[in-house]
């Protein structure tokens, strides 16, 4: 029914915007109407807290869907008012919204304050009764009119049920695209970059000072970025789609079921990365979660930068000193760049975007296999296996296959060897390599 297309238009495209208060079924609708599993879902209230968003089309009618965090107004905490005032950012650019309110539940003074909120917007606004996936529960639906919206829709999210109505009804107006089953050249050149690391570390305040704006929830709470979001931004005339994902833990530390999916996504998301940047923290120094995740970056192959963040309040004053304890605790990240930055004040960001597009560079750099035996002919090689000659596989990461004299495999010190003359002649820096033996 709906689809994640590409689209021969490169104006911007209608928004939609899904709002209603929290475990409403929002990112179920979400995930209903794009067809992928873009928001994690469960039945734990306000797992969604940014606004994420993707694109869909409905009939040709491609649009921008935006689904927000679970709003409680007037609420005094600080993640609801956090909320509230990503929500305000996704209103502004609206073109339809779709209020999602429970319809095995009475109407709640939140619905009603929400109500009135959006009247007050003077946009669009489709009102969306949720959970009627039965007739008997479809004669329930038309007590909503008392919110004061005229259109209605009883829908179930989880079934799919009233979809093609309501969407029918929110696209309505929406200009036509020619749909293409290419990519754009655009998006083929993108470089896609999952900032990791565990919570708390700096990773929505450094993809803010990445985009220019305040994209991402920012709080002094552990643990506040639980869904990935993501922004596309153009630097030098390269196409950069950052992802923020959630703070990891430890699975046994993982206690509440947000983070445990959140842990899933991040480590999904960093398997569709070209490029990981690992977080550090320098006020609290090197821990070991933080090889941990750096290792399950390195495990999937992806070019990698560590990203000292924080500088500005460290104790540790020398770039040098960090730098070896850095190398000393990661030993098996030594190709990886080092960046010192402050997400906070923007101190050091901006060289970050170099670094991604050269990482990005040598992971998908291949070497002649002309080249190649030149290499191995001029190899000072003393082993107790010769290489005959080696080819390149594949990359991202580069990915060689030496052809060897014997039918055991290659000595760990062996490969290593290999891997750092490959280093040397061919540059590669910031990304794994991968060496395989085969007998010739």
């Amino acid at each position: 029914m709906v689809a994640r297309t590409q689209h021969s238009t490169s104006k911007e495209l209608p928004v939609v915007v899904i709002v209603g208060r929290p475990n409403v079924g929002k990112s179920t609708l979400f995930n209903a109407i794009l067809g992928q599993r873009r928001s994690i879902v469960g039945d734990e209230p306000g797992i969604t807290r940014d606004r994420i968003h993707g694109e869909g089309t409905y009939r040709g009618r491609p649009f921008e869907l935006i689904d927000t965090g679970g709003i409680i107004p007037n609420d005094a905490e600080l993640i609801p008012s956090e909320i509230l005032k990503q929500a305000r950012v996704a209103f502004d650019r609206a073109a339809h919204i779709i209020y999602l309110i429970d319809g095995r539940t009475e109407i709640t003074g939140t619905d009603r304050e929400l109500a009135k909120m959006l009247r007050k917007l003077g946009k669009p606004v489709a009102l969306a009764v949720n959970k009627i996936d039965t007739l008997a529960r479809e004669s329930l639906a038309p007590e909503f009119h008392e919110l004061g919206f005229s259109d209605l829709f009883p829908i179930s999210s989880e079934h799919k049920l009233g979809l093609d109505e309501l969407l029918e009804h929110v696209t309505q107006g929406f200009e036509q695209a020619v749909v293409t089953d290419e990519p754009a050249a655009s998006e083929q050149r993108a470089i896609k970059v999952a900032i990791i690391g565990r919570p708390n570390v700096g990773k929505s305040t450094l993809l803010n000072a990445l985009v220019g704006e305040e994209r991402a929830i920012v709080s002094p709470v552990a643990g506040t970025t639980r869904d990935a979001v993501d922004e596309t931004v153009w630097h030098e005339g390269t196409e950069f789609v950052f992802v923020d994902t959630a703070g990891i833990r430890r699975k046994g530390k993982t206690k509440e079921m947000a983070e445990k999916l959140s842990v899933v996504m991040a480590r999904r998301h960093l398997r569709m990365a070209n490029v990981a940047v690992v977080v550090l923290d320098a006020s609290e120094g090197m821990v070991g979660l933080d090889a941990t995740i750096a290792g399950y970056a390195h495990e999937e192959g992806r070019a990698l930068i560590l990203c000292v963040n924080k500088w500005d309040v460290s104790s540790e004053k020398s770039k040098r000193a960090f730098t070896e304890t850095v190398r000393d605790e990661l030993k098996f990240l030594d190709y990886a760049q080092i960046a010192f930055v402050s997400a906070r004040t923007g101190a050091g960001v901006k060289r970050l975007f170099g670094m991604i597009r050269e990482a990005y560079k040598s992971a998908t750099k291949r070497v002649t296999t002309g080249e190649l035996n030149r290499f191995v002919e001029l190899l000072d090689f003393d082993r107790d296996i010769k290489v005959r000659y080696m080819t390149q596989a594949s990359v991202r990461p580069p990915t060689f296959i030496a052809f060897t004299d014997k039918a055991k495999a290659m000595h760990f010190s062996t490969e290593r060897f290999l891997i750092n003359q490959l280093r040397k002649r061919f540059g590669f820096e910031g990304t794994p390599i991968v060496i395989k033996s085969k007998r010739r």
